[in-house]
């Protein structure tokens, strides 16, 4: 195996700025701060040891969230940047879609800028005109290729150096999250121009956040995280170990705002409660009753008597572990536990299910379901299970509730509690049905992407 792209054991360190600085360089060498050695509290680790070899030819991918590293890797192949300690090796000629359009001036014509980019990227004058027709037809920008470039839309801007880039005809093609240049139309265009240099045989190194362009494009990948090279290798294998990570934050995210929110609640109520309590108030007028009237008056809040009171609300997986994040399609069980000051029969529990924007999914409550509540005493539980959670992927907010047959809320949890629906399948609605296709042979489609 030829490499195109060798890094081995590679640090980045860059210098913190806050504080005191130096308004000359004179006051700093006389305080001898620029010899001296930065304090760790000084300095930010951008990449910490990390290794990783691109063989030629190939497709990699580098994934991580912001702030892990991925850019200032891609800023060291490219020698816009040198490494604090380690070796960067590359073989070849590089083109960097990292800066589109770095070095174009605003008062000179896109055709002007068009020759100085192409030189300032190793063209010569004469590899440029030959090039040229194709570099505006592909910004499509043959009508507003003599305006001043100080006239473009920032999608034409960044269209054009995004032409110029990619028709220097690089052994090692550098992209950094450059694909969002233009329109659904243009974006196809860059990724045919990708699959083109693919099958010539180039070298692409690519930093992104789309992990379907990964699975798409890429041969292997690297999951950088806060520096550090956390796994690489097969593509599907690298993002499923970075989906899970992310997945664990939201967890904890989620499980926080979660907790913050039932504790606001609950402690608003305060006096008002104690008042329902004490019996010194009456029915409430101004929240619904139960998870199915006014579902288009979403407030978050909590309310009631407290007689019975909501204790507990957890989120389970399919395996009875708490959890906040669920894909589309798994089951999901909502338990809700709660105290009985005094033996009751007249109870009803209640689920309303919401959107981010408020929209009421579903509603339902036992007295609903012909439930015809019997005796509730100390402590008890009831649990809500969905065998199959079709819904889009988004944030949901859920209502629950215990209340009498006639309204008379107990204890109400207003859109307190926050799970996640995660999917690869990116389509549009709330409510994903279980379905099929079925076509006439004459409609045929090529094996899944």
């Amino acid at each position: 195996m030829t490499a195109a792209i060798e890094l081995t054991n590679v640090s980045k360190i860059y210098r913190r700025y806050g504080g005191r600085q130096f308004s000359t360089l004179k006051s700093a060498l006389l305080q001898r701060s620029v010899l001296r050695d930065l304090q760790p509290s000084e300095t930010f680790p951008a990449l910490t040891g990390v290794s990783f070899t691109v063989p030629k030819g190939s497709t990699y991918g580098v994934i991580g969230r912001n702030g892990s590293g991925k850019s200032t890797a891609l800023k060291l192949v490219a020698g816009i940047t040198r490494p604090t300690s380690g070796t960067v090796r590359v073989d070849g000629r590089i083109s960097a879609l990292i800066e589109l359009g770095a070095g174009f001036h605003p008062e000179i014509s896109g055709r002007e800028n068009v020759f100085i980019n192409g030189i300032m990227l190793g063209l010569t004058k004469r590899q440029i005109h030959e090039r040229f027709d194709e570099i505006v037809d592909f910004a499509e920008l043959r009508e507003f290729i003599d305006a001043p470039v100080k006239t473009y839309s920032s999608g034409m801007y960044m269209r054009l150096g995004f032409a110029v880039a990619i028709h220097v005809d690089p052994d090692v093609l550098l992209v950094d999250e450059v694909l969002a240049v233009g329109d659904e139309g243009f974006t196809h265009k860059c990724l045919d121009k990708f699959a083109e240099f693919r099958r010539r045989g180039k070298t692409i190194l690519l930093v992104t956040h789309s992990l379907n362009l990964v699975e798409r494009f890429c041969d292997q990948a690297l999951w950088l995280d806060s520096g550090h090279a956390m796994i690489h290798g097969d593509p599907k294998r690298v993002i499923g170990a970075y989906l899970t990570k992310v997945e664990e934050g939201e967890e904890a995210l989620l499980a926080s705002t979660t907790a913050r929110a039932v504790e606001e609640a609950s402690h608003g109520q305060g006096e008002e409660g104690q008042e329902r309590r004490d019996g010194r108030a009456g029915m409430l007028v101004d929240h619904p009753a139960d998870p199915t009237s006014n579902m288009f008056q979403a407030t978050e809040g909590r309310w009631g008597s407290r007689d019975v009171e909501i204790t507990e609300v957890t989120f389970l997986d399919d395996a009875g572990q708490p959890s906040f994040v669920f894909h589309s399609g798994d089951p999901l069980s909502i338990r809700v536990k709660v105290r009985a000051a005094q033996p009751t029969d007249d109870f009803v529990f209640g689920i309303g299910l919401f959107n981010a924007e408020g929209v009421c999914c579903y509603g339902t409550n036992t007295y609903l379901e012909d439930m015809n509540p019997q005796r509730l005493s100390g402590d008890a539980d009831a649990t809500f299970a969905i065998d199959s959670l079709d819904l889009v992927e988004g944030t949901y907010k859920v209502d629950v509730a215990v209340h009498k047959r006639d309204g008379f809320p107990y204890d109400y949890h207003r859109l307190l509690y926050t799970f996640r629906v995660k999917s690869r399948v990116h389509d549009v609605g709330i409510y994903r049905p279980r379905h099929r296709w079925s076509f006439s042979p004459n409609v045929t489609f090529k094996s899944p992407r």
